[in-house]
């Protein structure tokens, strides 16, 4: 039998992203998609512990960690990267980027199979970069949003670094136990994976960036960022912290209301990818064993439902060549295999129950409520009114309000396969949820009844108040226009405070040397020609008419010298 633990599986999809674009498309898509879902029975039968504990330059590091954590990111890392090729090969993605987005798919699972800090960092900062080249392989509009994504991942990767060398110094190793050093680490930490996960305020790089490149990337960028930091947070605060819980309570709240003013239809689900990072947040925020696995079980589900939005907006993309939902209407006649993906992750994302949202994020509504943290249960159930909303408003001008714009054609062969397959996973998971408990880390999931009359009947009523809602605002929504963000004020106020700072340290300089310039030329001139500066400072009559006695001020080169060694001298005297 095969030794899982000689290699981690990051190797064997990397080698599978470098070779992609050397090999002829279809056989290179081939490859990727069996490399990214090799990794889900690798991480089912490998087993736990500590594998590859090697020094790396000093340190003791572990190449390859599987634990419950680890396990359950593996598996729908490569199971979702296996799909997400094929759905690149069927959607006109061309190899080269194909290889970034395997290779983006490979640090990723190189970060959560890491056993130690630096070897999750040094993955995170590789994963920045990937998919950083992922974004611009696009082109055109691409370019911009992707300086700014990789600006936005440089600054989170170098605090979650500063993180680690301080918890170094405190703990005096990078490897995982019980969590990041309290102090200033874990400050550093929660910022620098708050930027991963989308806090509010640090968010803006996420509807900035996912809207942009091809569809394929899209669903890639869905996935992968956001979900690795939920990863890290669970790392860092395997206690919890209940500033990061309230946090990820705002960011559902927040997520889901702009996201419901928005028309372009992958900047709606950017701005869902952050709403429901938050009730992973929350989850891991919380700190109890039912939160904690009801946050890592909405990482998994989020996943599956939200990549197969992306695929769902990809497709209408690809067939009518529009993103705004002022543009669409009446697809569910022409794109019915589309139609329905999008209904079955549209009411996973909202909880609806049997879907299998409704399992993970009861979970952590539920373990809120257990807790006492009545605000923060506030704050997931209007995310939740709010995600139901956002999702009826799509699915209404996309696929029921008014006549087809034009005739179009369905999804094709592949993507239809790809999509009703992540469908049936999303049902799958809702109406039997011990297949995916079994999976799960801790001691949590033994909590979760999501089956309840009261569970049932609270799903049930965010769809109704997300129904009456949008009835009632529907006609305001449809005059909203494009929303600004906070970076409309932050990026002004950088641009400006920047400009000015620059403009006044050169002013100054200026000022400085002209000052420096001047009292050197006076202090010469003072030396050289002492009776012309004297005649300028106290008038012509104090002294005879130069003419006459030339030479009885004149100063050669050694009394000069004399003469600045004393008055430097005086003057360390006088300061000194």
């Amino acid at each position: 039998m095969v030794d899982l633990t000689l290699l981690p599986p990051v190797i064997v999809v990397l080698a599978a992203a470098f070779i992609m674009p050397r090999l002829p498309r279809g056989v290179g898509h081939a490859i990727g998609a069996i490399a990214a879902g090799i990794v889900v029975p690798w991480s089912l039968l490998v087993p736990a512990g500590p594998h590859l504990a090697v020094q790396f330059l000093g340190f003791d590091v572990v190449l390859f960690n599987v634990d419950g954590f680890s396990r359950l990111m593996g598996i729908i890392f490569g199971l979702i990267g296996a799909g997400a090729v094929a759905y690149s090969y069927y959607s006109a993605a061309d190899r080269v980027q194909t290889g970034y987005a395997l290779a983006y798919v490979a640090t990723s699972i190189g970060a959560v199979y890491g056993g130690d800090w630096l070897t999750l960092v040094f993955f995170w900062e590789l994963m920045a970069v990937s998919s950083t080249l992922l974004v611009w392989h696009h082109g055109g509009r691409a370019i911009r949003p992707g300086f700014r994504y990789a600006i936005a991942h440089g600054i989170g990767g170098s605090l979650l670094m500063a993180a680690a060398i301080w918890h170094y110094v405190a703990a005096g190793s990078f490897l995982f136990d019980g969590g990041i050093a309290t102090g200033p680490a874990s400050l550093l930490a929660a910022l620098g994976i708050g930027v991963n996960v989308a806090f509010i305020g640090l968010h803006t790089w996420l509807p900035d960036t996912y809207p942009s490149p091809h569809i394929a990337a899209s669903v890639f960028l869905s996935v992968y960022s956001t979900k690795t930091g939920v990863y890290a947070m669970a790392r860092a605060f395997p206690e919890g912290q209940l500033w990061i819980a309230y946090m990820g309570g705002a960011m559902a709240v927040f997520g889901a209301f702009v996201a419901l003013l928005q028309n372009d239809m992958r900047r709606l689900l950017s701005y869902h990818i952050q709403s429901q990072v938050g009730y992973m947040v929350a989850g891991v925020g919380i700190g109890t064993a039912l939160a904690t696995a009801g946050g890592m079980a909405h990482v998994y589900n989020h996943i599956l439902y939200k990549s197969l939005l992306f695929m769902t907006a990809g497709v209408i993309i690809y067939r009518t060549g529009h993103e705004d939902l002022k543009k669409l209407g009446g697809l569910a006649r022409e794109m019915p295999i589309t139609a329905i993906a999008f209904t079955i992750a549209a009411l996973s994302i909202a909880g609806f129950p049997g879907f299998n949202g409704f399992v993970s994020k009861g979970m952590v509504v539920a373990a809120a409520h257990k807790e006492h943290l009545d605000a923060l249960w506030w704050l997931l159930i209007l995310g939740g009114v709010g995600t139901f909303l956002s999702f009826i408003k799509f699915g209404y001008y996309a696929f029921l309000h008014g006549p087809a714009t034009e005739p179009v054609r369905d999804a094709n062969r592949g993507q239809s396969v790809v999509m009703l397959g992540v469908a049936g996973l999303c049902v799958l998971y809702g109406v039997y949820p011990d297949a995916l408990f079994s999976i799960l880390p801790g001691t949590g999931a033994a909590e979760a009844h999501p089956f309840t009359i009261g569970h049932i009947l609270e799903g049930l009523g965010l769809a109704a108040a997300g129904l009456i809602g949008f009835v009632l605002i529907r006609k305001q929504l449809s005059r909203v226009g494009r929303v600004t963000d906070v970076d409309a004020v932050y990026t002004r106020v950088l641009f400006y405070g920047t400009r000015a700072l620059v403009f006044g340290l050169t002013d100054l300089y200026a000022a400085v040397d002209r000052a420096v310039v001047g009292g050197t030329r006076a202090v010469i001139e003072v030396v050289n020609q002492p009776q012309a500066a004297i005649r300028r400072v106290a008038g012509d009559d104090v002294l005879p008419d130069p003419d006459e006695d030339r030479l009885a001020l004149q100063a050669g080169v050694g009394f000069s010298m004399l003469l600045v060694v004393v008055v430097l001298v005086a003057l360390l005297v006088l300061l000194f």
